[in-house]
């Protein structure tokens, strides 16, 4: 009977505890997904009295959506594909979104209320052009007005209700290309404007129903015309000569063409090369001249006159209807902390309607673009607002003096991301603060064992995902025992860098990188790369760590560059410098001073290299090292690959002692006909390696070739360069190298025959995977190259290797020809690939997973033991005891092992891992429009507790467990008494 009721409560209690453990409770405390859109390009307002308040955008990003006029939310959004860029955006018949993309190829209509696409339709081109869309104002479900596309050569007619192609015009046998499409109110005649070798001036009266030129005219202006134009009316545009110094009224009245010229140095004085902005104005047009803005009024017969002018860090809108048949628009500039907004009539500008001045939290950059609504208010007066791109492409919402909302779609454009740890805790709590913590830990366990006992009520459920998101601690702003909670450190193209915390991936800080120098020249430096530049230790937590980004002034390979130095803790910038050279490469080296500055070389494009930190104590380091310092370029485009080498100081007045020249130690050149560089890649130079010996399945050691100085490179045929399938299998070859960046020597080489790329590959420890696409099989691939020593063949006694026998310290150099073998394997893979990374952790200890990044825009999570080359049909039992998988020809895709669930990682471009102190922990970030974190316990997390462990239930357990036995053990001697009484 005793035995009985202990069973029954043993079984209770493990019920309980298995009941428990639910996954839909644990969501989001380990990973957080965030969604972006990207630098937005186009914006329509959509505010009509019914329904919701939306604004449709398209970005830079190749991405159109429907964002929450009242709080900035995302409605839906479409991600189109990287070659399909966005050209055009505008609502049709009050409910169809139309896009137009891949240069007038593609327009599409999507849903407005929840973005299902309606119709998409492919148009005809036949060349690279401009593209255009012109969608009718008029709102009824009418052929009549149908939507105008120009592109590749041919101007399109399409009905907005079904995307049927009405007509279409060929234009690519007279080269011209369409600037403007005009089209009056309630006129069924357009005219389409456009110039013939930018030279000559046609006009075409189109009737829009049949698509029948009614009228052509043209006109030859000595020249030419050049840059953007402006339509101030329906009858009337404005256009920059070829000099770009006299602006051109053309005039299209009765069918005829006039032009009147009028110099830029008769509306303003000392002027230069003018640009004609893109903003739309009524009867006026937007000058960019000696960076100030001016105001050009046209007049009825096309004489121009300056009205107003704006500094040059102004931005417009286009101009919009009000009340009384008239037009404003807003400009907007930005000064300091400081957002100024003015709106103005076009026709009057002295006239005022609304002037704000709204406060900023942070430094965003210039205003690049201003997008404005008017709506009615209570009062029946007009009201504005303005949607306002910055140049860290942050997106604002201004209304009524205040900022409604904000984006930071920098975050959509993340080109390199590092980790940082956080600053440590302050000791000392209060005895308060115990009372509290101890009060709140009696009450959460509680509920976690009313929780357990299937007692807890909604509301209690609900306290419990509260209390274990709070006691996690893991949103504290301070470093924790297993390192879970970290700073990612994110610098995006607009040279933005933000440090997102672990947690909940808020914002920390950011910070915009700009130019130490006043230079006109460089007033806002791109940012390039990121380096950790200062990791202080124990015996220096004085300082704080910092890090390095590397910027440069305009986009060509000889621009100056700029160094930012930025403490990780404050986000502030503690110093930055114009170095006065180029930067092509930069390289941190294995070597600290005594305040933990990592060394780093950059060299420029005359074959100098550059010290930094420019200390005498970086100096005296590095000349000790001056003979082991090498390092590679690589020439894609010519098919080269360079070693070098130090060879001395550089010489010349504007030369300094941190200045050295270098010599070419070696080079491999690939065969121009019938190979080109498509891939290079090398280990992670801060990858930790537990052990170089392996122990097989016959008991013999293979000792790994682990060098950082490995290279894995990647050819494929001149033809087999183009799109998958663009070649046949016998045109197309894949070779692949492994070469000794210190000697130039290819260490392997193997050949895929009738296969082709785009590759994508991972190099971890002494192996390699690589995906890419086989012609043959017309499947994906992956194969896997290890690399082994075989010098130390005669080592294979394992208990000499674990009593220390062996002699593991002799020095390695590359100069000594390696023995090394290979093992290779390759197998199918279902899916198309973006990019591919693999887990890392503190003493690399755990097994690794490669984490796939899908096609999908879905992170994969597969057990490297899938891809191991020493799989067979059929594994003995000592390779089965060693954990070797039966082969297969195709690796499994399992949907639980992706480890972004059911979240897409839009336009996914980079995976980042990064050990926590946990070794069987490691982080995992992810990042393209959108950003994804998450941990991962590729062995499980066989070193710790989970978060969510009951210490309360497993008291009331052992509690339990020896109650039960003592009550087993009085029942028991009674028995035993009652037996020796009969």
């Amino acid at each position: 009977m005793a035995i009985r009721v202990f069973l029954t409560l043993l079984l209770f209690l493990s019920s309980a505890i298995l009941s428990f453990s639910l996954y839909e409770d644990q969501a989001g405390l380990t990973d957080w997904h965030q969604r972006y859109i990207g630098k937005v390009k186009h914006a329509v307002f959509h505010t009509q009295k019914t329904g919701r308040k939306r604004v449709i955008v398209s970005t830079e990003e190749n991405v159109v959506a429907s964002l929450d006029l009242r709080h900035g939310e995302i409605f839906w959004r479409h991600v189109l594909g990287t070659k399909d860029a966005i050209d055009g955006v505008g609502i049709a018949l009050g409910k169809y979104v139309i896009t137009l993309s891949s240069e007038g190829s593609a327009l599409r209509a999507w849903n407005l209320p929840d973005g299902q696409m309606v119709w998409e339709t492919s148009l005809h081109t036949a060349q690279h052009s401009k593209s255009l869309l012109s969608v009718p104002i008029n709102l009824k479900v009418d052929k009549d007005y149908p939507i105008i596309v120009f592109g590749g050569g041919y101007l399109h007619a399409v009905s907005a209700i079904d995307g049927e192609v009405l007509w279409k015009k060929d234009f690519t046998a007279e080269g011209f290309e369409v600037q403007r499409v005009l089209q009056p109110p309630g006129s069924s005649i357009i005219y389409v404007l456009g110039f013939i070798n930018s030279s000559e001036a046609v006009v075409y009266q189109i009737d829009s129903k049949i698509g029948e030129v009614v009228a052509q005219k043209s006109m030859v202006f000595p020249g030419g015309f050049s840059g953007e134009i402006s339509s101030v009316s329906s009858d009337k545009v404005v256009v920059l000569d070829s000099t770009r110094s006299i602006l051109v009224t053309i005039g299209f009245i009765d069918g005829g063409i006039s032009f009147q010229k009028t110099p830029i140095s008769d509306l303003v004085e000392d002027s230069g090369k003018a640009e004609i902005l893109s903003a739309l104005l009524s009867n006026m047009l937007a000058v960019k001249v000696n960076k100030r803005t001016l105001f050009v009024k046209v007049g009825g017969e096309g004489k121009l006159e300056v009205v107003d002018s704006l500094s040059d860090e102004t931005a417009m809108s286009d101009s919009l209807p009000v009340a009384d048949d008239q037009e404003a628009f807003a400009s907007v500039h930005h000064e300091g902390s400081k957002i100024h907004l003015m709106v103005k009539l076009v026709n009057e500008l002295d006239n005022v309607l609304l002037k704000e001045t709204i406060q900023m939290d942070q430094h965003r950059g210039r205003v690049h673009k201003v997008f404005m609504n008017n709506y009615i208010r209570t009062d029946r007066s007009n009201g504005f607002r303005a949607l306002i791109v910055m140049e860290d492409h942050s997106l604002l919402l201004l209304q009524q003096g205040a900022i409604v909302w904000s984006r930071e779609e920098g975050l959509a454009s993340v080109t390199d991301v590092t980790t940082a740890e956080l600053p440590l805790g302050k000791d000392g709590v209060s005895v308060a603060k115990v009372e509290h913590t101890l009060f709140e830990w009696l009450k959460g366990h509680v509920l976690k064992l009313k929780g357990s006992l299937l007692l807890a009520s909604p509301e209690d459920v609900v306290a419990i995902q509260e209390l274990r998101v709070k006691s996690s601690g893991k949103n504290k702003l301070t470093r924790d025992h297993n390192g879970f909670r970290k700073l990612i450190l994110a610098l995006t193209r607009p040279g933005k860098l933000f440090a997102l915390h672990t947690g909940d991936g808020r914002i920390v800080w950011s910070m915009l990188l700009k130019s130490p120098s006043n230079s006109q020249a460089c007033e806002r430096p791109n940012g390039i790369s990121l380096y950790q530049w200062q990791v202080p230790h124990h015996h220096a937590m004085d300082e704080n760590p910092s890090v390095l980004v590397v910027g440069k002034c305009g986009s060509d390979s000889s621009a100056p560059g700029v160094l930012s130095f930025v403490d990780v803790y404050t986000g502030k910038e503690i110093s930055s410098s114009d170095i006065g050279h180029s930067v092509v490469q930069v390289m941190p080296l294995p070597f600290t001073d005594s305040t933990e500055q990592r060394l780093h070389l950059i060299a420029d494009t005359v074959g100098h290299v550059h010290l930094y930190p420019k200390t005498s104590e970086a100096l005296s380091i590095f000349q000790r090292e001056f003979q082991n310092v090498y390092w590679y370029t690589v020439e894609a485009d010519d098919g080269i690959i360079r070693g070098h080498v130090m060879k001395g100081s550089c010489s010349g007045e504007t030369a300094d002692e941190y200045c050295f020249t270098t010599r070419e130690l070696w080079t491999v050149v690939f065969p121009s006909e019938s190979e080109k560089i498509i891939s290079t890649l090398t280990r992670k130079p801060n990858e930790v390696v537990h052990t170089q010996a392996k122990v097989n399945a016959d008991q013999d050691l293979l000792y790994k070739y682990v060098s950082r100085n490995l290279l894995f490179v990647a050819t494929v045929s001149p033809k087999g360069a183009g799109e998958i399938g663009s070649v046949t299998p016998e045109e197309s070859s894949l070779v692949v190298y492994l070469i000794d960046t210190i000697t130039g020597r290819i260490l392997h080489r193997l050949s895929h025959q009738g296969c082709q790329g785009p590759v994508h590959a991972v190099f971890s420890e002494n192996w390699v995977v690589y995906h890419y696409f086989n012609l043959r099989a017309h499947k994906y691939e992956v194969t896997v190259v290890e690399i082994y020593d075989q010098s130390r063949a005669e080592n294979k006694n394992v208990w000499k290797l674990i009593l220390g026998k062996h002699n593991l310290t002799a020095p390695i150099t590359s100069y000594s020809r390696p023995e090394v073998f290979t093992k290779s394997q390759s197998y199918f893979f279902a899916q198309s690939v973006k990019t591919i990374a693999v887990t890392s952790t503190a003493k690399g200890i755990t097994s690794k997973q490669l984490l796939i990044g899908t096609i999908g825009d879905q992170i994969l999570a597969l057990d490297k033991r899938f891809v191991d080359p020493r799989r067979t049909l059929n594994p003995s039992q000592a390779e089965k005891e060693e954990g070797i998988i039966p082969l297969t020809d195709t690796l499994p895709i399992i949907p639980q092992a992706y480890v972004t669930h059911s979240h897409k990682v839009e336009g996914l471009r980079g995976i980042v891992t990064a050990p926590s102190k946990l070794e069987s922990t490691t982080h995992v970030f992810a990042y393209g429009v959108d950003l994804f974190y998450t941990r991962l316990a590729p062995s499980k997390t066989y070193d710790s507790l989970t978060d969510d462990f009951s210490y309360a239930l497993l008291l009331i357990t052992i509690v339990a467990l020896v109650a039960a036995i003592y009550i087993t053990w009085v029942l028991s001697e009674k028995k035993e008494l009652s037996e020796k009484w009969r």
